[in-house]
């Protein structure tokens, strides 16, 4: 089977994404991860699928899939790449739409300058909703080897764990963040951020994701950085969180409100592959 498909990023965390509107995507978890694989296949950080919506509010659905073949509830990065590609294609105008993800409807905002903005939901603390297999702290404590660790935990509609650190170039991404990644307590697994507060506006962030590793940028974890951060009062309202793949403007009022992420949606190239 032959697979049409368009190679996109986002400051550098990078997609494969499929029109499936059409025909459902007729790949499994293995398949995934062949194509995902950056000597023998194609190589990405996620594959999105865009699908018919389920949701009459919603103009189309995407699915996401992990470099490993595993599924995945969110991905900030990636929606602003699925609603360029739609608007490319004439299937979105300009201004705001809602496109359905797997874990419910995201708004999204096309912008003339290139960028779009998405309205990231409200992020959510308590425990279970991560989840987080701990009661209820901020930090959380757990020991890991011979380190003991704190961290913040939100859940984007994908959970995350967030470590502050005096210097993101020395972040253990390979070894602290794979380890708590998997840990036991995070049932669903976790993204792992190490974020360094340069001020109040401006934070930078390394974050190692679940199923994909270490990437060069992350909107959920971005976004669970700020709304962490911010509740321990130590960022304001609008932030630029710079990664190593460039910078996103995150932007949350607090309690009860969304978060929003604006930032580019890059092509690189098309294709096809056989699988």
């Amino acid at each position: 089977m032959k697979l049409r498909f368009t190679k996109m990023h986002g400051i550098g965390n990078d997609f494969v994404v499929v029109d499936c509107r059409a025909q459902p995507l007729a790949l499994d978890a293995a398949q995934i991860a062949k194509i995902g694989d950056r000597h023998s296949g194609i190589g990405f950080d996620q594959l999105l699928s865009i699908e018919p919506a389920h949701d009459p509010s919603c103009a189309f659905a995407y699915g996401i899939w992990n470099a490993d073949g595993s599924r995945a509830g969110q991905c900030g990065n990636g929606v602003r790449c699925l609603a360029a590609w739609l608007r490319r294609d004439g299937a979105l105008g300009a201004g705001m739409a809602r496109l359905q993800s797997p874990t419910g409807p995201v708004a999204v905002e096309l912008l003339d300058s290139g960028d779009v903005r998405v309205n990231m939901g409200v992020p959510r603390f308590a425990p279970a909703d991560v989840p987080l297999e701990l009661p209820v702290a901020d930090p959380y404590r757990l020991t890991m080897g011979a380190a003991d660790i704190e961290f913040g935990a939100a859940s984007m509609g994908n959970p995350h764990a967030v470590i502050e650190v005096a210097d993101v170039t020395q972040a253990p991404l390979e070894t602290l963040g794979a380890a708590l990644s998997s840990n036991p307590h995070f049932p669903q697994g976790c993204n792992v951020g190490f974020a360094q507060i340069a001020d109040r506006a401006r934070l930078r962030l390394r974050v190692w994701e679940r199923g994909a590793g270490a990437t060069l940028a992350c909107g959920s974890g971005a976004c669970a950085a700020l709304a962490i951060l911010r509740r321990r009062g130590k960022l304001d309202t609008a932030v630029a969180v710079e990664l190593p793949g460039g910078t996103l403007r995150i932007q949350w009022e607090g309690e009860g409100a969304p978060v929003w992420m604006q930032g580019p949606a890059q092509f690189v190239f098309e294709g096809e592959i056989q699988v």
